[in-house]
């Protein structure tokens, strides 16, 4: 099999499915996708013949295409994936986007609530050196996975901690508390599109509200005076959120739109 035949075993020209399948083989050939189109008629190794077509079953079967490749890139990063994490996605990057422009001290101490990846804290790690940045995460083989972008990318001054919420953290107080928390209802129809990535990370009880009422509620105790935090939620859910943190006594409440134009992101300041 060569080159151009592996290309064309799946999905139409143009197409998705046939996008994917110049990514596959990029990754397996170790080729840019410019050099895949001048070399059609290259040959395949078994070896590589193989690799491709056990991906394609895998993505069939309804696998993360980031699960197979083992990285996805995000924000200026590539980041490992497993299947203990979530695949970071573009619409998160509006809520590293957002809060890099809020007037924060340069010194910042700031924390990333169930981190997965850690694609929130290294990136604003990766922009803001001099902040305090700490990852938390309810699963220990999460953490290690978001541990080791941070070496990868020589984020060594990013802190870990492993546990639920804040109960993972030392007392200490925050400029800013960011997360992207489980938000989804459980008996949501877009649940099983999802099916390969953890449950823990996607679905909250509450019509999905009740980690997000978790961490507003208590983060008031967490927040330095003038501290924010910006959370990203359902399409359907800025209201709701908003509603939270007004009850809470926060201000300065607002919603971010993500690059579809859905409200993705409502972030709030506790003076």
């Amino acid at each position: 099999m060569n080159i151009g035949q592996a290309l064309a075993l799946r999905g139409e020209s143009e197409s998705y499915e046939r996008q994917e399948n110049s990514w596959l083989l990029e990754h397996f050939l170790n080729l840019s996708g410019l050099e895949l189109k001048f070399r059609q008629a290259q040959e395949l190794t078994v070896e590589q013949e193989q690799q491709y077509l056990i991906a394609l079953a895998r993505i069939a079967a309804g696998e993360p295409l980031a699960y197979v490749l083992g990285s996805q890139p995000f924000w200026t990063l590539d980041l490992k994936v497993t299947s203990d994490t979530l695949v970071p996605r573009p619409d998160t990057e509006i809520l590293v986007e957002t809060v890099l422009a809020l007037d924060l001290p340069q010194a910042a101490n700031v924390v990333d609530l169930g981190t997965g990846t850690g694609a929130i804290a290294l990136s604003l790690a990766s922009e803001r050196p001099d902040w305090s940045v700490t990852a938390t995460d309810i699963y220990a083989p999460t953490l290690a996975v978001a541990q080791e972008n941070a070496v990868k990318h020589g984020l060594h001054q990013v802190k870990f901690a492993c546990g639920v919420w804040y109960a993972a953290l030392e007392p200490q107080k925050f400029d800013l508390i960011v997360s992207n928390p489980p938000y989804i209802d459980a008996d949501d129809e877009h649940m099983a599109k999802l099916a390969a990535e953890p449950e823990r990370a996607l679905v909250a009880a509450k019509q999905g509200l009740a980690d997000i009422e978790i961490i507003i509620q208590q983060g008031r105790d967490w927040l330095n005076p003038q501290g924010w935090i910006a959370l990203e939620h359902g399409y359907d859910q800025a209201m709701v959120v908003q509603q939270i943190f007004q009850q809470a006594g926060f201000q300065q409440i607002r919603t971010v739109k993500d690059y579809g134009g859905n409200d993705r992101v409502t972030l709030a300041q506790y003076v």
